[in-house]
Formats: C-alpha cells, sequence, structure tokens
C-alpha cells in the first residue's frame, strides 16, 4: 500500500464511525452524525490500484467486525442486470435474510426469479442494507462501476440521493474516462452535500516504485521503468517481472503493456491457455467445474494446470469458489485475443450447462446471446422469456435482449408478425429507461411499415395479417404519441393522432387514439383542448356503439380533465360523474388498461377540488398501475395524490409521494416529466420546510432547468411554483418575473382553472415592489376568473388577493373581512392547507380592528390545522403572528440571534440531533428507524427540546432550528409583503 496513507486514513475514519456507531446502537445508543451512509468514490486510471485499495479497505473493515459485501462489474456482463450487487450480496450469510419481509422485492438481486417494480427494488434495498449493518456496521464494495450494467447504476444512483440511516459505508471504484456521465455527474453533484467522499488515485513517486522494486534493482534501471511506467503500480510491476525474466542484457525500450501481458501468454501450454481463455469467456460463471466442462478436461492433469497457473499468478480464486484473472487488463487482453468461434463456442457450452443446472432464462442469456450466430428458434425463445423477465426491474436488458433477437431475426414474411412485436417490445422497454428518442425512431420505423403481406390479396390469412398489422400499428401510433410528449414534442404527438385517426380506422382503435390525444392536447402550446374535442366526442360515441364501458370511461376521464383544464367546470363536472361512475362499477382487472385515464380523473376532480374523489381514484390508479407494471404512468398518479394532500395539509405524504415519483422521472429520462414532478416537489417543500430553509427554492430551480426553453404546460407550471418558492423566499421581484415568464401575454399560458391560485402570487408581488396599480389589476381579474370557475378554493384565492389591498392602505377591518371569508370558501372544499393560511394571516387583523376574540378564535384554529398537517411554513406564520393570549408558547419571532444561540445551547447533543430530524419533517417512528432506538425515547427527548426552548410544537421547534442554520427571522418577507 505504498503511497496511500492519505486515502487510507480517510477510510479509516469512516470505518470507525461506522463501526463505533453499530457497537453503541447495540449497546442501546444512538447514531451520531445523523446516522447517514456515506460513498466513497475511488477514481483512476486503469492499474493505478483501486481494487488493491479496496481490498486493503475491506480487510480493515473485517478486522473491525463490520459486515463486509464486495461485488465487481465485468466488461463482458454489462448488459446482465444488478450485476455487481449480485456479486456483492453472493457473499451473504445463507440465513441473513431469514425473517427479512422484503425479500421479495430484492429477488432479482439474488439471481431468483419473481416480476418485481424496480422502483420498489430500490426502496427495499436501502431496507435491506440498513438490516445488514446492524449489529456491526456494513461496508459495500463496489468495483469497477465504469463496466456496470445500468440497473446497477439506476439503484446505486437511488442509494446516493436517499442515503441509508444506518451505520453503512459505500466505496466503489471506478475509471475517470469510461464512466457513464450519468454515474459520474451524480456522484459529482453529491460532492456539496457530503453524501460523497472523492478519492483520486495519483501514481507513485519514484521513491515508492523504488521500494516495490526492492534493492537489487539498480537505481538507474528503476528510473528507466519508473519513467516508462510513469508511475502506475500495475504496468510497473509488469514491465519489473518482464524486465526480471529476460533473457537479453538490456533492450531499447520497454514494450506496451498489451505486448508484455501477451507475452507472458505465449509461453503457455496449449492445454493451459485453453484455461486461461475459457476464465476470460466465461467471467462470472467461471468456477472450476465450469471451466472444466468448457475446456473437455478433467481429473488430476485439470487441477494441476489449474494450480500452475495460479503460481504464476495469471489465475486467482475468488469468493465463492470462482477463478479469476489476476486484472481486469489481463482479462480484457485475454478475450479480445481469444478466436471468435473458439468463444462462441465456450458460450455455447456454458449456456448448455446453465440450462442442465436449471438456471433461469435472464441467467443464460448473456451466453446465448453471446454464442448466436445465425438464426436459431430455441436461443431466440430463451432472449425472449429473459426480456420478458428483465421488463419491469431492468428494462435497458430486456431492450438489448430483444435486439440481440431481433438482429438474427430472418427477414422472411413469416417472420414479420413477430418482428413487428419484437419492435414494439423492444420500444416500449426503451421508453422506460431512459432511450427515448431510440424508441420513437423504432416506433416510427414500424409505422411507416406497410399495412399488408407482401404478395397476395387481401383475404384469407393475408387479410387476418393485416388486421393484426393494422391493430400493432395502432398500439405503435399511441406509444409513439407518449414517447413524444415525453420529449417535449405535444405538437408532433397531435398531429401523428390525427393522421392515424385520418386513415379510417376500426371503432376500438378510434377509442385509443382519442384518448392518448385529448391527453397530449392541454399539454400542447399550440393546441387547446378545445381542438380536439370534436375528436375526442368521436371516440365516446365509438365506445358507446361497440358497449365498451372500459372504453367509454376512459375517454370520459380524458374528456374531464380536458373541460377542467379549460376552466368549463359544468361540462368537467358532467363529464367527471359520468366517468366515475362506470370507474367504480368496473372490477380491477377491467381497468388494466385505465391506468392513464385513471390518473385524468383524479387530476380532473383534483381541479374540480373534489379532493376525496381524487384521492380515491387515483390510490386505486395506482395500485393498478404497479400490480401491472405499467411504470409511465404511476408518477402522474404519485403527483395527484401529492397534490391532493398538499391541498388538504398532509405535508409528510405529499413529500414522500413526490420523492417516489422523482426516482420514477429520473429513470424514465424525461426532461418534462421531471420538471413537473420536481415543481410538485418544491410546491410540498414550500408548504413542508420552515422559513428560511433553502430546499424548495432549489428544487424549484431545478424544475424550470429541466423545463429548458419550452413554452408548453410542463414549463408553465415549473415556472409558476417558481414563482410561489421565489415569493416565500422573500424574492417578490423574481416571483413576479417567473410568473409573467409563465404566462406569456396575458397569462394565456397558465393553466385556466389554476390561475386565480396563481395571481394572488402577482399581487403579493407586485403591492411589495411598490405596484399598487398593477396588483389591483391582477386581484380583480382574480375576483372575475374566480366567479366565472364557480370553485371555493379559487374565489378564497381571489379573495385574498382583494384582501392584500386594503390591508396596503391600512384599513384592517376590511381585509380581515376578506381573509375570514376566504378561509371559509376554502373549508368548503377541505382545502385545508389554505384555509389555515387564510386563517393566519387574517387573525393579527381581527384584534387590530378591534375583534381580539376573533383573531384568538382564527389564530388558534389556524395554528392546530397546521401543525395537524405538518406544515412548517404554516406554523412558523403562526408563530409570527400569533395575537396576544392567543396561546402559553411565547411569541416565537422574540429571540434575537444571540438569545436564539443561548437557547439551542441548553440542549444535548442527541436532542440536538433529533431536532434537526424533526426540521426534516420526519416523524417520531422515522426517526427511531434510523437512528436504531425506540419511538419512546425518541418522543422523550423531543419533549426534553421542547421544555428547554420553550415550545410547545414540532413545527415550531422545526422553525427553530431553520433559524439555526440561517440566522433570518421568519415573517421579514412577509412583514414586507404585507
Amino acid at each position: 500500500m505504498l503511497g496511500r496513507s492519505v486515502e487510507l486514513a480517510r477510510f479509516d475514519a469512516l470505518l470507525d464511525r461506522a463501526a463505533d456507531d453499530a457497537r453503541g446502537t447495540a449497546r442501546g445508543e444512538e447514531l451520531r452524525d445523523s446516522g447517514r451512509s456515506r460513498l466513497v468514490d475511488i477514481t483512476g486510471e486503469a492499474g493505478i490500484g483501486k481494487s488493491r485499495l479496496l481490498g486493503e479497505v475491506c480487510a480493515r473493515a473485517r478486522r473491525r467486525g463490520m459486515t463486509v459485501l464486495r461485488g465487481r462489474a465485468t466488461e463482458y456482463e454489462r448488459q446482465v442486470p444488478f450485476q455487481v450487487f449480485t456479486d456483492a450480496l453472493a457473499h451473504l450469510d445463507p440465513h441473513a435474510l431469514d425473517g427479512f419481509q422484503e425479500t421479495d422485492a430484492v429477488t432479482p438481486l439474488l439471481q431468483r426469479s419473481g416480476a418485481v417494480d424496480r422502483f420498489e427494488l430500490h426502496r427495499s434495498t436501502a431496507v435491506l442494507l440498513a438490516r445488514l449493518a446492524a449489529p456491526s456496521g456494513l461496508l459495500l464494495a463496489l468495483d469497477d462501476l465504469h463496466w456496470a450494467d445500468p440497473a446497477s447504476l439506476e439503484l446505486l444512483d437511488h442509494l446516493v440521493r436517499h442515503p441509508v440511516h444506518a451505520p453503512v459505508v459505500l466505496a466503489v471504484t471506478r475509471r475517470d474516462r469510461q464512466s457513464p456521465e450519468s454515474l459520474a455527474a451524480r456522484l459529482t453533484r453529491e460532492l456539496d452535500t457530503g453524501t460523497v467522499v472523492r478519492l483520486g488515485l495519483r501514481p507513485l513517486s519514484a521513491r515508492d516504485c523504488a521500494e516495490l522494486a526492492g534493492p537489487g534493482l539498480p537505481p538507474a534501471e528503476t528510473a528507466e521503468l519508473y519513467a516508462a511506467s510513469e508511475g502506475n503500480p500495475f504496468y510497473f510491476l509488469t514491465l519489473l517481472q518482464a524486465h526480471r525474466g529476460s533473457t537479453s542484457p538490456e533492450s531499447s525500450a520497454p514494450p506496451g503493456l498489451g505486448t508484455l501481458l501477451l507475452d507472458e501468454l505465449t509461453v503457455l501450454a496449449p492445454s493451459r491457455r485453453g484455461i486461461v481463455d475459457a476464465v476470460a469467456v466465461l467471467g462470472e460463471h467461471a468456477t472450476p467445474a465450469m471451466v472444466s466442462r468448457v475446456t473437455g478436461r478433467s481429473g488430476t492433469a485439470f487441477t494441476a494446470d489449474v494450480h500452475a497457473l495460479t503460481r504464476r499468478d495469471l489465475l486467482r480464486s475468488a469468493p465463492q469458489g470462482l477463478l479469476t484473472l489476476r486484472h481486469p487488463v489481463v482479462r480484457t487482453l485475454v478475450h479480445e485475443s481469444t478466436p471468435f468461434l473458439r468463444r462462441v463456442e465456450m458460450h455455447r457450452l456454458a449456456a448448455q450447462e446453465l440450462a442442465r443446472a436449471g438456471a433461469s432464462a435472464a441467467v443464460r442469456a448473456h451466453h446465448v446471446a453471446q454464442s448466436l450466430t445465425a438464426w436459431d428458434p430455441a436461443a431466440v425463445a430463451v432472449l425472449d422469456e429473459a426480456a420478458a423477465r428483465t421488463a419491469r426491474t431492468a428494462p435497458a436488458s430486456c431492450a438489448h435482449w430483444l435486439d440481440v433477437a431481433l438482429r438474427h431475426l430472418p427477414h422472411t414474411p413469416e417472420h414479420t408478425a413477430r418482428r413487428r412485436e419484437l419492435v414494439l417490445r423492444r420500444a416500449r422497454a426503451l421508453a422506460a429507461c431512459g432511450g427515448l428518442r431510440e424508441s420513437r425512431d423504432l416506433l416510427q420505423e414500424l409505422i411507416a411499415t406497410p399495412r399488408r403481406s407482401p404478395g397476395g390479396p387481401a383475404t384469407g390469412e393475408n387479410k387476418g395479417f393485416g388486421e393484426h398489422q393494422d391493430r400493432l400499428r395502432v398500439r405503435a401510433v399511441v406509444l409513439c404519441a407518449l414517447v413524444e410528449r415525453h420529449l417535449g414534442r405535444c405538437t408532433e404527438a397531435v398531429a401523428l393522432l390525427r393522421r392515424e385517426l385520418a386513415r379510417d380506422p376500426a371503432p376500438a382503435d378510434v377509442v385509443r387514439l382519442g384518448l392518448e390525444l385529448g391527453s397530449a392536447a392541454p399539454q400542447d402550446s399550440d393546441t387547446s383542448y378545445a381542438q380536439v374535442r370534436t375528436e375526442v366526442e368521436v371516440a365516446l360515441t365509438a365506445a358507446r356503439s361497440m358497449g365498451d364501458e372500459v372504453g367509454e370511461a376512459g375517454v370520459l376521464a380524458v374528456a374531464a380533465l380536458g373541460e377542467a383544464y379549460e376552466g368549463n367546470m359544468t361540462a368537467a363536472h358532467g363529464f367527471a360523474r359520468q366517468a366515475a361512475a362506470l370507474v367504480d362499477s368496473l372490477p380491477d382487472n377491467d381497468l388494466t388498461a385505465l391506468c392513464e385515464p385513471l390518473a385524468r380523473l383524479g387530476w380532473a376532480e383534483a381541479f374540480l377540488e373534489h379532493y376525496p374523489d381524487a384521492e380515491r381514484h387515483a390510490e386505486r390508479g395506482l395500485d393498478i398501475a404497479r400490480r401491472s407494471g405499467q411504470l409511465y404512468v404511476v408518477p402522474h398518479l404519485l403527483l395527484c395524490l401529492s397534490h391532493v394532500r398538499v391541498q388538504t395539509c398532509r405535508i409528510s405524504s405529499a413529500l414522500e409521494l413526490a420523492d417516489q415519483a422523482e426516482d420514477i422521472a429520473r429513470g424514465i429520462g424525461s426532461d418534462q416529466l421531471l420538471a413537473f414532478v420536481l415543481a410538485s416537489k418544491a410546491a410540498a417543500l414550500v408548504t413542508a420546510c420552515p422559513p428560511g430553509d433553502p430546499r424548495p427554492l432549489a428544487v424549484a430551480e431545478e424544475a424550470v432547468a429541466a423545463a429548458g426553453t419550452g413554452v408548453d404546460w410542463w414549463a408553465s407550471t415549473a415556472w409558476c411554483i417558481f414563482g410561489w418558492a421565489a415569493l416565500m423566499a422573500g424574492d417578490p421581484v423574481r416571483a413576479r418575473d417567473a410568473m409573467l415568464h409563465a404566462g406569456g401575454p396575458e397569462l394565456q399560458r397558465i393553466q385556466p382553472s389554476l390561475r386565480p391560485l396563481y395571481l394572488e402570487i402577482l399581487v403579493t408581488s407586485a403591492l411589495v415592489t411598490g405596484r399598487p396599480e398593477e396588483a389591483r389589476g391582477w386581484a380583480e381579474r382574480a375576483r372575475k376568473e374566480a366567479e366565472q370557475l364557480g370553485l371555493p378554493m379559487q374565489r378564497s384565492s381571489a379573495l385574498r388577493s382583494a384582501a392584500h389591498l386594503p390591508l396596503a392602505q391600512g384599513d384592517t377591518a376590511a381585509a380581515a373581512d376578506l381573509f375570514a371569508e376566504a378561509a371559509a370558501e376554502s373549508a368548503r372544499c377541505g382545502a385545508v392547507f389554505w384555509e389555515a393560511h387564510s386563517l393566519l394571516l387574517g387573525a393579527p387583523l381581527e384584534a387590530a380592528a378591534g375583534h381580539g376574540r376573533d383573531g384568538t378564535r382564527a389564530w388558534l384554529r389556524g395554528r392546530r390545522l397546521a401543525e395537524a398537517g405538518g406544515s412548517g411554513m404554516l406554523v412558523g406564520l403562526a408563530d409570527a403572528t400569533r395575537p396576544p393570549g392567543g396561546g402559553s408558547e411565547a411569541p416565537y419571532g422574540s429571540p434575537d440571534r444571540a438569545e436564539l444561540t443561548q437557547l439551542l445551547a441548553t440542549l444535548t447533543a442527541r436532542e440536538l440531533e433529533i431536532a434537526e430530524l424533526v426540521a426534516q419533517g420526519l416523524t417520531s417512528q422515522a426517526i427511531a428507524d434510523r437512528l436504531y432506538v425506540s419511538r419512546r425515547t425518541v418522543e422523550t427527548h423531543v419533549s426534553r427540546a421542547f421544555r428547554k426552548t420553550g415550545v410547545s410544537s414540532r413545527t415550531a421547534l422545526a422553525t427553530l432550528m431553520a433559524r439555526r442554520r440561517t440566522g433570518s427571522r421568519f415573517g421579514d418577507a412577509r412583514a414586507e409583503q404585507d
């Protein structure tokens, strides 16, 4: 370990912390530093010593009594899903998962069969790692991540963004230049948060290499080898070995690394070279038994050859009895120098042996794909089955297996139907794993295929073939339109759907196309729902003519959302009632094809302010979508639920749902969907976070960055939420600019049915920035539009906008009346968040107007609603606006910075840590799980923190902690606005 003392010292500190925390937890103590996992990112070129360093770290962790799991990604198995995690978990004790309730959710990591949602697998893996960390701590070491498969990288991305709350250290190695861009970007982004620690390994010094060479080598020769190797230890040792074994006195210049390694292989007897070749080809399946079968050698001669190769340090024994070559560079050179047909035969034999052993298609698929050189129905059947098994958990692998099958499928008429089906499946898999553009290209090619088979009239088999082609074409068109939407090309999606409708499709296809057209139009900046209303009505007529209740329910749901978006609430109410009546009467199995319409219905009901109905239908749709693997619609259902729970003031749940949606959106790879998800998450964060917390504005900034320069519905929504976050962060100028950017000329791009709510941001911003006449104009427009909509919550927003006008002129009585009326309107539809917001804004004005008792009652109700809903924003507002005699708790706004510091100094380290977790919105049980203590212990610490700081609620304590971080006082920005 020459030259690595600094890196080892960093690791020692992390391992000591994890091991100490684990031992303390076992004694009933609590974790330090919030118990977050850390990831150490070891980077450097090939041969620089990354794996050697990782091996030393693993040894040090074992000496500390920690559980150590080590896996390696491999160059030629990059399509085997979760390969590096599977390799690591192969080291588990056979009984380690006994009693683990989420075993089924992680079966793909254990090479067991089972259909699992990949995002559920991510969350369950985090739970598994936390379990394995007890009672001694866990080191998860993942080597050569630059070769990791896409499913493994996606799982690692989740673990980085959601650190495991347990004494866990993750250590990964990778080559900088060969690392996937997504991996490098994620690890770099998390450096600032402290989740990731980077160790970039540099070449050894001349002194280190001289010590490595030993005293027997003359200094001049050592210097020559050092200069040739440039301090790379693997290259230096290889040159040193060649130099010592050379019979010639001196060579002119040291040869290249590849030449040296291949020269080492040329002296091997054919039988031994065959073993080396087999190990290179077989990779993770290179057990002695498999190598023996593939090479056709066995007995004592085979054993003697393996021992001889091990003595030469060409072969090494890995855990679980695997044979490996001494370095990945050696494997690459051996693999590439093995004759092609020989490699093919080895893969073929390996696939046969795995089949005999009962291995699943997903396990065999890698060797089948490598051995396939011509059309082989049996081999393609294995790839087909592997693709089906990995479609939900590892769609990138699914797309790869289907691509291999398609490349070998003959281009003959009898295979045309199957080819089109496989292309459609591959396009769907690509769309699920971020390959949106490649998916679209495949679908467009599929759509362009002639409708009839060549040769023969459209009768008999050809007629049946043509009908099948038409049905498949419509499926491709609908999927292509969906992909175009996710690419932000709604105009193209609408045009594609209209073109297909003009082809006079069958009634069932009219319904499918009308559903997608009605969904795409509101998101298109150039097309309103009114422009596609006729096509949606035709689809509704077609569904009813066929007695297709499922299709009818879907079209009604789309129509309800379209009308609700446009602000035609009477029509929207009618369609939503009809859709709900049909949906509620149908069993779940009939609704499998209706997951997206269920999301549309949920959103329509949310915009109509029918929150219980919206929640009920979104939850049902979410359950069906997850069971049926319809990934693309899950974020929309999650965000519908998140939106409803923000309005009804259930903030912790809203944030959790938005987090889940973010995971999926990042996996799909749609910037537009990600912009919508992040905007929704920012909205939940605005309501959840105490004042001074930078997270809402940061997430909102990321949302508008994801939206880019688009002017569609996704972008407009992101900019509106950004405006709200900026206003609550005390930047009214930025808030006003954001709203005007979102709306465009006359605010036409802002959703009509939510416009009064968003106009409130403009009214407040205009008043704070000294534009009273502008504020009056926005408030009047909000009043007119809210009356036209007839929705209580939108009227509430317009009333709050109106209240700011007399307040700015000192007429507190008029303002108080308007805020009270706004609260009553919000209560009518169950918009608890806005009811509490209105009450708390009006409470001090009631007192100022001489209605002290009314103000106290309003404040008490607003405060209770805010606390019950977990809204840090509202509790902070309550603390800042508490009327005299409003409660036993002292006004929170009173302590200055020095007093606040003195107040928090009374807390112990553990009480302070738990207070920080309370400020993050965690429940007592969540804190207990994170810190490995009982819930009662957490609540005891919280109670002590209440007593010492003089607060009486979790949200007040959260606000206190936010002020500790920022030094700002809540109410400053709000006071400016008011």
